[in-house]
């Protein structure tokens, strides 16, 4: 059976000599790839690469927190008019969250920006898909805070515990994306082994965070085709069947998604 990967940047010029090649060999492990954009200038080459395979690359809108400079209100509005062309159609809201990794000083227009994600999100009722490195807690906070009915979505590349993934997931609609970490990261394996298989959903991240079997060629590089391998550690971690894996993990995706009329449910 074929896999989701419900969250990868194959429009990353890292793929420029190779393109239709990931695309090819994705093709072959995948029923659909979901790409989110990181700014104003990766949605251009996202829309070139949906418009290759519209059937089954899905593009999604929003401003990563990395990218949230000092004119964000500006991004935003330029993002805002993207996101409301009818020409298009978008499928999610995102990337957006928090990042306490790289620079801790521009929190509170992170948290601004973020906040204006997900009211887009319960405007339009599309999941919205959240970056959250060395900040689980302050993006569950803010999901909290404007939880409601109809808000989902998916806080991707998720390496915390249990008990912070049982503090999403039991909000209705919120799963946690499973990427190749989950191959070689002790405690990320304690985490899928201790929560349900119906929270989460598989993501390659790709070009970044390549699976284990990857992770020491050079240049080292992720790509959508390479999702099998986190369906493959799941199984193994969850003692099921990889068929299994991929029946619930793809029906949490679909259940997510189906609304924006991407996937049936």
């Amino acid at each position: 059976m074929r896999v989701i990967d419900t969250h990868a940047h194959l429009y990353s010029e890292k793929f420029n000599h190779d393109q239709d090649a990931v695309i090819e060999r994705a093709k072959k492990y995948l029923k659909a790839v979901f790409l989110p954009n990181v700014d104003l200038e990766t949605i251009e080459p996202m829309w070139a690469l949906t418009e290759k395979s519209p059937d089954f690359f899905f593009p999604m809108i929003g401003l990563h927190p990395t990218h949230v400079e000092g004119n964000y209100e500006k991004q935003l509005a330029a993002i805002e008019k993207e996101l409301r062309d009818e020409s298009k159609k978008y499928v999610g809201i995102g990337e957006t969250g928090l990042d306490l990794y790289w620079d801790k000083s521009t929190l509170a227009r992170q948290q601004a920006s973020l906040e204006v994600h997900l009211n887009w999100a319960k405007e339009t009722e599309l999941p919205i898909i959240l970056h959250a490195r060395d900040a689980i807690d302050e993006v569950t906070d803010m999901i909290e805070e404007h939880y409601e009915e109809g808000l989902t979505g998916i806080v991707h590349c998720f390496d915390g515990n249990s008990e912070q993934a049982t503090r999403i997931c039991e909000l209705d609609g919120f799963k946690v994306g499973i990427g190749g970490i989950v191959t070689y990261r002790k405690d990320v394996q304690q985490m899928v082994r201790e929560i349900p298989l119906e929270w989460m959903v598989l993501e390659t991240d790709s070009p970044y965070l390549p699976p284990g079997p990857h992770r020491k060629e050079k240049p080292r590089r992720n790509e959508s085709s390479y999702t099998h391998y986190v369906a493959e550690k799941v199984a193994e971690l969850k003692n099921l069947p990889l068929d299994e894996v991929a029946e619930v993990t793809n029906m949490n995706a679909e259940n997510l998604f189906y609304e924006a009329e991407v996937l049936e449910a």
